[in-house]
This record gives structure tokens, C-alpha cells and sequence, in this order.
């Protein structure tokens, strides 16, 4: 017997007290997690998703049924962007990603699986199940795409990083809401049934009373003998939510440090956007897509081929326009260091048939350093 329990057995009054739901728990505040772990795994699933993926051979990219799975429609429930924003979803996540070709050459997104490992031949999958389907043959190593994200989950590190905020947020949201607090003291001069139905008929009309004054503007209560509500006013004033803010901007900016993704961009910062999102695309994106394109090449490209010239590549979605960069485009194409088609190359372009594009140019005004140090033309004197 607790001493709770004690008490309660020698005091009637006391039990019949406790009864009351007059005091509720904090609940936990999950919110704010998935809030942070969604917003950085969502900004970094639609930055992917709008990358395109093709093979290259011979400088010429091959449009063939891959590139339409890649690019389009990987399978008959899903378009490209779905496809790639759920891998990624789950590559940050659960650690890892498993994608399978049916029989049908649709690729598919494991939902979960069981993997076998060894240490001299390929590791295989058993289990493999997609959506409310398993198949029943196992998967070798060098038949499907398996991605991995790092050594350890992330989903344990955001649950030992959110039981540190979590618990701060609930008690700031536990103290804000306790400053606001509309409270009252109920007393009844004489109970006579203490039963469990008399306690329950009280406590439903305390709780009658309450709900009126909190969700409607006018309340009425009529008054009973015996029975007196009073409501106690609170002398301080409402702090500001500037806490509650600051704790979830902590636990978000420690996500997207995590994630490699730069806090200024999360938080709508515009002052020198740039910088923030060349570190964004080096640093985080350019990660991604190596990961992925690394395993396309070791998969889908072998190795005889891959030595010839033919490759995976991505071309991701780019944080400056042409126009942006024209300048620079004309002082590379004027000294010389780039021909046209290389440079459409690095624009994201595709290269054309036109030979003077593969052709290099200097304008007149470069030469030599030991020209420029001479002087003028020399002029017969008369």
C-alpha cells in the first residue's frame, strides 16, 4: 500500500476529494519533433526530387527506358518527384533504402526487409516487402539499389537530442499555460452522498460550469444553497512566447546541423541568400546525389562500360540562372579555356552538332605578356 493510499483510507474527506478530475498532466509535446525532423528531411527531399538522372556515353546522354523510370514514372503508383522524396525520407530516417526492379522493370521502395550478410560474397534480402506484398525469392546485392546513410541511425539521435528539448518544452508550455490559468475554488457547505453517483453527478456539474465560461462569451450560472464557485483572479501578467520559440528553433537548428543544412535558410533569412545556398548545395545536396549516383553506376553500368566512358550522372537543380552568370559564360568563351559545348555542359545543358561550338575562341584583346610589354607601332620618320 502506498502512502497515498494511506492517507486516503483514514481520511473519507480526503479520498472523496481526490476523486475530482480537477487537475490534468502535461501531455508530451511530439509535435515539435516531428516538426523539425520533417521540415530539414522535406527541404532536402524537394531540393533531390527536382534533380534529373540520366546515363552518358560518347558525350550524348542515352534517353532510354531507365531514364523514363528515373525521370517519369519508376512505377504505376508513383511519379518521379514521390519517388525520390520517399527515398530520401527514408534514407535520412530509418539509415537505409532498399529500391527493387519487378519483373515488370518498375522500381519499387522497400517498406521493410531482412538482410543477410556476409563477409566474401554478395549480401542478400529476404523478406522483402513492398506496401502489403512480400515477395518470396531473395535479392542479391548486385540486383538492387541499396542505399545507406551513415553508420548510425538518425532516429536515435533525434530521440536522445528531443529528450532533452522535449522535457524543457512541456515545462515552458506547462509554466505558460499555468500563468493563464483561469482558476476557482468550489465550496460545498454540506455532502451528504458520497457515493460513487453522487461524486460523479458534482463532478459533471462543476465540469458544466467551467465549459460555459470557457467557450462561451455570456454564461449564466444560477445559484445553488450549499454551493459556492469563485473564481480566483491572477495577479501576474502573461509572459511573452518568445521561450516557447526559442526552444523549438534550438532543437530545429540542432536537426539541420545534423543534416548539414545551413539554419539561415530554414528560417527565412534574406540577407546574403547566396552563400548560405552554395553551402546548402555543396555540403548537403552534393553529398546526397554522389551517394545515389555512386550506387547507380555500380548497378545499372558495368564495369567494362563504365571504363569506355559510359557513366550515371545527375544534374540537380541549380540555385543561379544563365542570365545570372552570362558574364562570366562570355570571359570564359573569350579566353580560350572552355569551347561552347563545354560550357552548355556546365550550364546543365546538352551539347549540340554545331562544330563551331566545339571550337575555341580568343578575342583580339588577349596576347602574350611579352606583347603587352611593347610599345606602339613604330613609324617612319620623314
Amino acid at each position: 500500500m502506498g502512502i497515498l493510499d494511506l492517507v486516503k483510507s483514514r481520511n473519507k474527506e480526503l479520498e472523496f476529494m481526490f476523486d475530482f478530475d480537477l487537475i490534468q498532466d502535461t501531455s508530451k509535446k511530439i509535435h515539435m519533433k516531428q516538426l523539425a525532423i520533417q521540415t530539414c528531411i522535406n527541404m532536402i527531399g524537394r531540393t533531390i526530387s527536382q534533380s534529373e538522372f540520366y546515363v552518358k556515353k560518347d558525350k550524348r546522354i542515352v534517353k532510354d527506358e531507365m531514364y523514363y523510370r528515373l525521370n517519369v514514372r519508376p512505377n504505376p503508383n508513383m511519379s518521379a518527384s514521390q519517388f525520390w522524396q520517399t527515398v530520401v525520407h527514408k534514407l535520412i530516417y530509418d539509415n537505409e533504402c532498399l529500391i527493387i526492379q519487378s519483373d515488370t522493370e518498375d522500381l519499387l521502395i522497400a517498406d521493410s526487409f531482412t538482410r543477410v550478410e556476409y563477409a566474401l560474397v554478395n549480401d542478400s534480402f529476404k523478406d522483402v516487402t513492398v506496401k502489403d506484398f512480400t515477395f518470396s525469392r531473395t535479392f542479391q546485392m548486385n540486383d538492387v539499389i541499396y542505399l545507406e546513410y551513415s553508420n548510425k541511425k538518425l532516429s536515435t539521435l533525434f530521440d536522445g537530442l528531443y529528450s532533452d528539448y522535449g522535457e524543457l518544452f512541456g515545462r515552458i508550455i506547462e509554466f505558460q499555460n499555468r500563468k493563464n490559468q483561469i482558476r476557482g475554488l468550489v465550496d460545498v457547505e454540506a455532502i451528504t452522498d458520497k457515493s460513487e453517483k453522487g461524486q460523479e453527478k458534482l463532478q459533471n456539474y462543476i465540469n458544466k460550469i467551467y465549459n460555459a465560461f470557457t467557450h462561451k462569451s455570456v454564461a449564466i450560472v444560477p445559484q445553488q444553497k450549499g454551493f459556492k464557485l469563485e473564481e480566483l483572479k491572477s495577479t501576474s501578467q502573461l509572459q511573452s512566447v518568445d521561450e516557447v520559440a526559442k526552444v523549438i528553433d534550438g532543437f530545429l537548428n540542432q536537426v539541420a546541423k545534423a543534416l548539414g543544412i545551413p539554419v539561415t535558410l530554414l528560417h527565412g533569412d534574406m540577407a546574403d541568400v547566396e552563400k548560405p545556398t552554395r553551402n546548402y548545395m555543396t555540403f548537403c545536396i552534393d553529398p546526397f546525389l554522389k551517394k545515389i549516383r555512386d550506387e547507380l553506376n555500380a548497378k545499372m553500368i558495368d564495369k567494362k562500360e563504365y571504363l569506355a566512358g559510359k557513366k550515371m550522372e545527375t544534374k540537380r537543380v541549380s540555385y543561379s540562372n544563365m542570365f545570372d552568370v552570362a558574364t562570366a559564360v562570355d570571359k570564359l568563351r573569350a579566353s580560350g579555356a572552355f569551347n561552347g559545348n563545354e560550357l552548355r555542359e556546365a550550364l546543365g545543358e546538352e551539347r549540340v552538332d554545331d562544330p563551331m561550338m566545339d571550337k575555341y575562341f580568343i578575342t583580339k584583346n588577349y596576347q602574350e605578356s611579352s606583347e603587352a610589354l611593347k610599345g606602339g607601332e613604330n613609324k617612319d620618320e620623314a
